[in-house]
């Protein structure tokens, strides 16, 4: 049974699996990764991911879709592997780090999907856009780590016009078309650690 799995039946019992996964959790930046993908040139695709973010997982295994998560990126931590690139998108024709460090997301609620998957419903706020994200996840499971650890894990992902949040820089390249597309993939796969 998956964590965000809704019950027909509000008096039915809790799966005593999902119940001890109730908890609060702390992502771990070593074991996890946020990323993105988009279209370079009308070509290829570039990928890219942010290296230092905040976050945390409130599961409820009594009321799963209750569960919530948050998350706090800092933008001056993007890495394309292209330290100019990474530096445009770090000023002000994209994300503006000096102005605006932290992009965020707060979930507003869980649910369940269909198919094994499950959606996470919040507001990403990128400089000073907030806009609502629905993030399809897989819930990969859970697991006592070597040190004791008790870890969850989840990977998915979503897409998005970065338009929508006010990054609009372009250019246009000779054969036709723009530099960067509007769309953008999110990409995640996150390993949470329970709080003690």
């Amino acid at each position: 049974m998956g964590i965000f799995n809704r019950k027909s039946d509000a008096a039915a019992p809790v799966d005593p699996a999902l119940a001890a996964l109730s908890g609060d959790y702390t992502i771990d930046p070593a074991h996890s990764s946020i990323g993105f993908t988009v279209r370079h040139a009308m070509v290829t695709n570039v990928r890219g991911a942010f290296d230092e973010y905040d976050g945390k997982l409130s599961l409820n295994g009594a009321d799963p879709a209750s569960s919530s998560a948050s998350i706090d990126v800092k933008i001056a931590s993007i890495d394309t592997a292209n330290a100019d690139r990474d530096n445009h998108l770090r000023s002000a024709d994209f994300f503006d780090a000096e102005n605006f460090p932290t992009m965020t997301f707060r979930s507003t609620r869980a649910e369940e999907a269909g198919g094994g998957t499950y959606r996470i419903i919040g507001d990403l706020t990128i400089k000073d856009v907030t806009r609502p994200l629905t993030i399809d996840l897989e819930f990969n499971g859970s697991a006592k780590d070597a040190f004791g650890n008790e870890r969850v894990g989840f990977e998915g992902g979503a897409t998005i016009l970065r338009s929508d949040w006010g990054l609009t820089w372009n250019a246009a390249v000779e054969t036709g078309g723009v530099m960067v597309s509007d769309k953008v993939k999110l990409n995640f796969d996150i390993s949470a650690i329970k709080n003690t």
